[in-house]
């Protein structure tokens, strides 16, 4: 009798085991599925820059810097290793905080501001904007689901035995990513 209690007890223990390995694996693959969306916002995004710029440059030739500034920022955001979300989020953040003041840039131009190409561009440039912030509270709902799971015992035993480690969220790396960029001509 006390045989069959001890193999029902690692039976349930087992099945246990399996059923929080399951979940854990379904998590990461979500936080997969989720940085991808957030990698493809970023790079859609990136290949805007450069038409961006290009339409700028025609209008605000002595706002050099500025535009050096913004491409400068999109390559370092594109060189940084896929994996490395704290890293990513960083540069990410420098090149909004970048366009946006490329943006203020160009309400000192009656004549870009009034460009049919510009306006679309920075149309194109706000939609990626709200899609990368959507992209961006999904990963971390499900980072924030993870890591939860990870850390709650006792499925972090399964997570430990198993390999499985707390990701870090896609966060502004500071309060001045939030604020609006201030720009004096």
């Amino acid at each position: 009798m006390v045989i069959w209690v001890v193999a029902g007890l690692v039976v349930l223990v087992a099945l246990y085991a399996i059923v929080v390995f399951n979940r854990l694996v379904g998590l990461r693959q979500m936080a997969n599925e989720a940085w991808s969306g957030i990698d493809v916002q970023l790079k859609r995004r990136a290949d805007l820059v450069p038409n961006l710029v290009d339409t700028v440059k025609g209008y605000a030739a002595h706002e050099r810097t500025t535009l050096e500034d913004v491409v400068t920022l999109r390559q370092q955001a594109g060189a940084v290793p896929p994996g490395d979300v704290a890293g990513r989020a960083q540069a990410e953040g420098a090149l909004s905080l970048a366009l946006g003041k490329l943006m203020a840039v160009a309400e000192a131009y009656p004549d870009l501001k009034a460009s049919a190409n510009f306006l679309d561009l920075q149309k194109q440039l706000a939609d990626l904007e709200n899609e990368i912030q959507m992209a961006r509270r999904y990963y971390n709902g499900t980072v924030r689901n993870l890591n939860t799971t990870v850390q709650s015992f006792p499925s972090s035993i399964v997570a430990g035995i198993g390999g499985f480690a707390a990701r870090s969220y896609f966060e502004l790396s500071g309060p001045g990513e939030a604020a609006a960029p201030q720009v004096t001509l």
